[in-house]
């Protein structure tokens, strides 16, 4: 996009906040100074939950208040353009805490009904997004959902969320992640119920470990 047409676009939708929806001064990376002082960030060890399969799971906010509400909108109410500033956070956690420890990036989908139902897939946007401020390759679709679910979301137990997703994703490829350490991305994780399945089918797979990352944590 040329600057031109980035101008008038910034006239007709000035750029806003991505948590509370303020305007932004034109050099702002997505977020109000207001927001980027008092959002909830998980800092030093905080940062990182061990969950079954996976070794790591790292986060750089927690998933309340405007997070949460931000979060609710670009899934539910088609702000996908959320990714790139959210891409730019989960890039710099996974920098600060998992930097050598994978040699390929994927994410979690969703199945093909839920993927048409809203249009896109938040995990695969979010992990792209990440990737390219590593500068690293594009991420590598190695899982695919197989058995359509209930929404996680609407889910209030840990073991509840287990049996939902159990048995949900499979690899396709095997030879993608054979002997290899994968980076998993999502955008929140709860429980871990579902970076834990996609992590079984990736160990099952060959994959030789499985650290994850998101752009918020629940617990």
């Amino acid at each position: 996009m040329n600057r031109a047409v980035a101008a008038v676009l910034d006239l007709l939708f000035p750029p806003k906040c991505v948590f509370c929806g303020r305007l932004l001064e034109e050099t702002s990376p997505g977020i109000c100074p207001d927001c980027q002082r008092t959002l909830p960030w998980l800092e030093g060890p905080d940062a990182g939950l061990e969950g079954d399969g996976f070794s790591l799971c790292a986060a750089p906010l927690r998933y309340q208040d405007h997070v949460r509400d931000s979060i609710h909108r670009y899934k539910f109410g088609g702000c996908f353009s959320y990714a790139e500033t959210y891409g730019a956070l989960v890039a710099q956690c996974i920098s600060s805490h998992l930097a050598g420890q994978y040699d390929l990036i994927s994410w979690t989908p969703l199945s093909p009904k839920r993927k048409r139902e809203r249009g896109y897939d938040q995990a695969f946007l979010l992990a792209r997004a990440a990737a390219r401020r590593l500068n690293g390759p594009e991420p590598v679709p190695t899982l695919r959902k197989i058995r359509h679910t209930a929404a996680q979301s609407g889910l209030s137990e840990a073991e509840a969320r287990r049996a939902n997703i159990a048995g949900a994703y499979a690899v396709p490829d095997p030879a993608l992640v054979q002997g290899r350490r994968v980076l998993l991305i999502d955008d929140v994780v709860t429980t871990g119920a579902t970076l834990s399945a996609c992590a079984a089918a990736l160990r099952a797979a060959g994959a030789s470990g499985v650290v994850c990352a998101a752009l918020a944590r629940a617990r």
